[in-house]
């Protein structure tokens, strides 16, 4: 009878439309009433199915995808498989929101951000691990230690953990620096950049000087991520030949292997196969940076062939072979940090291939620990200026452009507000619009139309959210300061000073 409709709506289209549709209608499973009853019917015994686990959570995994804003989760999904496609964490059990603006900002950056969902407070537009008394590029405000802020990974150690971090940008950046540093500029990776500050390198600690010898950056006993750049001066890189960044000398990557106390092993690596290669059972610590910079992107690593450079997932695996060796559980910080990179060059194909990444990364950890035991949190650090839109065919390239603006051209499902994308796309000679089918769209540094011409497209506003599964994830619930998840973490599983389940 469906098949009958078909034939009907099809004639009728050739004989009033003037032809065949530009996308002939072909009966789906899901044209059916049964489909949809069915498949709602399924959602409410899932729903009805869930409860509240209300152990406490031996280990914490906090994954945050950069600038993974709701609507690059929904474009990804699309990207990855198609409209009914989750990726792995969309089908975590509860679902809520967080609101990401700074203290002084509405839309935040990822230090201020990062901050909040680490450190339980709030603070200042690019300051990292500091209360909002610290004004951003004071030199010595942020020496007063009255106004740092700890990190859950801190808590974590505090409480007898271990604790380590996960990154694919470099591991000096303003995410996983929110860990274990306190700054009052993200930009002072190193102390050149101190320098470059106006203050003082020899009593304004920078970034990597505080992963090495701060409190909490050597309680960590894992981190990966990029970055070798920021821990060295005149020595040369394994891959570059090139220098670091650093003008002090030191070669802080053999000043953290010199750290070893009696007995300890600690093993430093900067290729996947040395990586591949780490036996847990005989690590106690581990650092890996696998490039000078941020880590290659995903689609970049495969066309290119460097085979050397580890996948996200890769690191994950790696790094909770070492941190699960512990009697009584981990901490583990994992930032895919570059769905934000694309997405601040309009690369819209790069942002969505990275997200699917990240999606992997979260499938790997979530089978690998159990549910009963094991807690893990997805979310993101703020939202990006990316629009999901048109009115295009169902199974239409989300990359695409299907549908006509009213100058008769074509535009892109995936648009930005702002940013280089506005160059590519308007014709000053013209006065108009470019014709997108006449560029290159395949390349994956396609950038894709923003409004606005900007050298770096912009955070959004908007809330992000936050998936959570396992012990005590249906307290992440509803709409949320994006400051209060490490302290809902740190309840499920009874560290820090505040309420826990245990008490």
């Amino acid at each position: 009878m469906e098949s009958l409709s078909a034939i009907v709506l099809l004639i009728v289209s050739c004989l009033f439309l003037g032809g065949i549709p530009a996308v002939p209608f072909e009966p789906q499973p899901s044209s059916s009433v049964e489909y949809w009853t069915n498949d709602a019917q399924q959602t409410i015994n899932n729903i009805l199915q869930q409860r509240e686990n209300r152990n406490i959570a031996k280990n914490i995994i906090l994954f945050m995808g950069d600038g993974m804003s709701v609507s690059t989760v929904a474009m990804a999904r699309v990207y990855a498989g198609g409209e009914s496609t989750k990726l792995s964490f969309e089908s975590f059990p509860f679902i809520g929101m967080s609101k990401t603006y700074c203290v002084n900002k509405q839309v935040p950056d990822s230090a201020c951000s990062g901050t909040a969902y680490l450190t339980g407070v709030k603070g200042n537009y690019e300051t990292i691990g500091v209360n909002a008394k610290i004004p951003s590029y004071d030199c010595t405000a942020e020496l007063d230690e009255s106004t740092h802020t700890y990190s859950i990974a801190q808590w974590a150690i505090d409480a007898g953990k271990d604790a380590g971090l996960v990154t694919t940008t470099r591991v000096t950046h303003a995410s996983p620096a929110s860990v274990y540093a306190h700054t009052s500029n993200r930009d002072r990776e190193n102390d050149n950049e101190v320098k470059k500050d106006g203050c003082d390198p020899e009593i304004t600690k920078d970034i990597a000087m505080q992963l090495i010898y701060g409190k909490t950056g050597q309680g960590l006993k894992v981190v990966l991520g990029g970055g070798r750049r920021e821990f060295l001066h005149k020595h040369p890189d394994p891959e570059t030949g090139s220098n670091g960044k650093r003008k002090d000398s030191r070669n802080l990557i053999e000043e953290w292997l010199n750290l070893a106390e009696t007995g300890e092993n600690r093993t430093y690596v900067w290729n996947r196969d040395d990586l591949l290669g780490v036996d847990p059972a005989k690590t106690d610590r581990l650092l890996g940076m696998f490039e000078p910079g941020h880590c290659v992107y995903n689609l970049e690593r495969i066309q290119e062939g460097l085979d050397q450079e580890p996948t996200l997932a890769e690191m994950v695996d790696k790094a909770t072979d070492v941190l699960r060796k512990s009697d009584n559980g981990f901490f583990l910080f994992v930032e895919g940090g570059r769905i934000d990179h694309a997405h601040h060059r309009n690369w819209a194909r790069l942002s969505l291939d990275e997200t699917v990444e990240f999606s992997k990364a979260v499938e790997l950890a979530r089978s690998k620990f159990s549910e009963e035991d094991t807690l893990i949190i997805v979310t993101s650090d703020h939202s990006h200026a990316v629009t999901y839109s048109g009115y295009s065919a169902r199974g239409s390239d989300i990359l695409g452009a299907h549908n006509e603006g009213n100058d008769g051209l074509p535009y892109k499902t995936v648009n930005y507000a702002n940013g280089l994308g506005f160059y590519d796309h308007v014709s000053p000679s013209e006065g108009g619009r470019v014709n997108v089918e006449q560029l290159d769209t395949l390349w994956r540094e396609f950038r894709h139309p923003a409004t606005l011409p900007l050298e770096s497209e912009t955070h959004g506003g908007e809330d992000v959210a936050v998936y959570a599964s396992g012990p005590w994830s249906h307290l992440f619930k509803g709409t949320y300061e994006q400051n209060a998840i490490p302290h809902m973490l740190a309840y499920a599983s009874c560290i820090g000073d505040g309420l826990k389940a245990c008490s």
